[in-house]
């Protein structure tokens, strides 16, 4: 699908890989609405890129419905939904002191990342599939969810963050073929170790991420946010991918 002259809605937009998105999106012709809560870096990269930013709590579905309503109202047709909006949280089941993992922590990380990502994916292609069809195939657009190698091989203390990864790569498939008959592809990367502002600043995290970075068989280094971006992009742009999990990680798998 051509990316020039649609409009496209992408979540966690203002910072990380969202932002990166955001900026390989806008520079092949699309019109980007940001969908985060961080107003200040959402706003300025709007500015940078001449696209639009909505304050948006993505479990929330009169503030997800109104980012893609404003996506709508570019005038340009909504074609792309990319869900990159999430949280993490690192405790074990069962602590060294005994305690139980906090269950409402639990339940805040399924519902940002599962719930959340569900919620903009149902509406924005419920909005996508009033289009036209831009092909002969019946093609109206596409959505990007964003999972991670935990979903896979999730580590120690990472329990909540990859049962929640584990259900957007769980609905993947399900949601290709429930959107097939609207004319909406879905895929689903899962990033691996990936260089974004999380990990911090200075010697000490530099460190930090050379020792996380040390399994990856090749290239030896974290990822980078605009190779992720550009996978995006691929995945908008070749028709025939559909229904698929795609591993960005190096060759990285992750061991307990």
């Amino acid at each position: 699908m051509d990316t020039n002259g649609i409009s496209a809605v992408v979540s966690g937009g203002a910072s990380g890989l969202g932002a990166a998105t955001v900026r390989e999106l806008a520079a092949h012709g699309v019109k980007v609405v940001i969908a985060d809560l961080g107003e200040q870096p959402g706003k300025a990269l709007a500015d940078e890129v001449g696209g639009l930013f909505v304050r948006t709590d993505v479990t929330d579905e009169a503030q997800v419905e109104a980012a893609v309503q404003v996506a709508v109202d570019t005038g340009l047709p909504l074609r792309v939904i990319v869900n990159s909006a999430g949280i993490a949280w690192a405790s074990r089941t069962v602590g060294r002191d005994g305690a139980p993992h906090d269950l409402g922590q639990f339940e805040n990380v399924v519902r940002v990342n599962l719930v959340g990502t569900f919620n903009l994916l149902r509406i924005g292609a419920a909005r996508i599939a009033r289009t036209a069809p831009v092909d002969a195939d019946g093609l109206r657009g596409v959505v990007v969810n964003t999972a991670s190698v935990a979903a896979l091989e999730g580590q120690t203390g990472q329990v909540a963050y990859a049962a929640s990864k584990a259900g957007i790569v769980g609905l993947t498939l399900p949601a290709a073929r429930d959107l097939a008959a609207v004319g909406v592809r879905v895929n689903t990367i899962c990033p691996g170790i990936i260089d974004t502002p999380i990990y911090g600043e200075g010697e000490a995290a530099e460190a930090f991420k050379a020792k996380l970075v040390a399994p990856v068989p090749f290239p030896k280094r974290a990822g980078r946010a605009a190779e992720f971006a550009h996978l995006v992009r691929f995945l908008i742009e070749n028709d025939y991918v559909n229904g698929e999990t795609i591993r960005f990680d190096g060759g990285i798998r992750f061991q307990p």
